[in-house]
């Protein structure tokens, strides 16, 4: 399993999904990419390292180790379609810019992409579900905070910068408005940080499918503009001048997140 993801468990009712971050893959997704994959440009780069202060508030992190390239773990398992607008699916064929991810021809076949699925996918999902039960069974509730990262400029699917901080909840369904409310005062207050609820982001398959604020568990996503940690283009370096103040900035999120479930006694108005 620890092949497949990293979990660690922690002691308060907080989960920290990241499923973009993994760099391994199989034999035969590294054969079939086309030279400019290689290097993985489209991976949540660093992110564990970015929230590895989490540890001490004793949240719960759970990490993908695959490449979204083997498949992707924000995805749904049937690969319906998430949004209106171009996109990448559970099995990418397309960089985030819509150009061909594999070598002509060379894309993994149906019984390749069966065993990523179950190999891969479901473990990971398995894992969450758990940790969610255990949460919500021990505290009444549980909060899942699901950490993205992007490039600030994608043209193929948006026009223009992106903000540097963008919240999703599915538009208001996977947590309760107050959560919501709670998280965008501290991306306000962050000095120098231009933020967006539900806005070009409003959360994937994971938080839409774990959300259920009715029952007392409320999911969020954040979807993090690299240029605020990382140098966006190859070598892909860790700025830790830049690190720096987003780490601030993410501890208050989580910090105000714990709050908030504290404040709510069982999180479930």
């Amino acid at each position: 399993m620890d092949e497949v993801l990293e979990f660690s468990r922690g002691r308060v009712p907080l989960l920290i999904s990241i499923p973009h971050a993994g760099t391994r893959l199989t034999p035969e997704v590294e054969a079939a990419l086309v030279p400019r994959a290689r290097c993985l440009p489209d991976t949540d780069r660093y992110l564990p390292r970015l929230y590895d202060f989490a540890a001490g508030l004793g949240v719960s992190l759970l990490v993908g180790r695959y490449s979204r390239y083997v498949v992707d773990l924000n995805r749904p398992p049937d690969d319906s379609l998430l949004y209106t607008v171009p996109g990448t699916g559970l099995f990418p064929a397309t960089f985030l810019d819509g150009t061909p991810l594999f070598l002509p021809g060379q894309e993994p076949d149906a019984a390749q992409r069966a065993g990523y699925l179950e190999q891969v996918w479901r473990p990971y999902h398995a894992t969450l579900a758990q940790e969610l039960a255990r949460l919500k069974a021990e505290f009444g509730y549980a909060l899942l905070f699901d950490a993205h990262s992007i490039r600030s400029e994608v043209p193929w699917l948006f026009e223009g910068r992106l903000p540097d901080l963008n919240l999703g909840t599915h538009c208001g369904a996977s947590c309760a408005a107050g959560l919501a409310e709670r998280l965008m005062a501290v991306c306000a207050a962050a000095e120098g940080y231009s933020r967006v609820l539900d806005g070009r982001f409003t959360g994937g398959y994971i938080t839409r499918h774990y959300g259920r604020p009715g029952e007392g568990i409320h999911a969020v996503q954040l979807e993090l503009v690299q240029c605020r940690y990382m140098e966006e283009d190859e070598p892909f370096r860790y700025r830790e001048d830049l690190a720096a103040p987003t780490r601030v900035v993410l501890r208050a999120l989580l910090e105000a997140m714990l709050a908030w479930g504290r404040e709510q006694g069982r999180g479930d108005r």
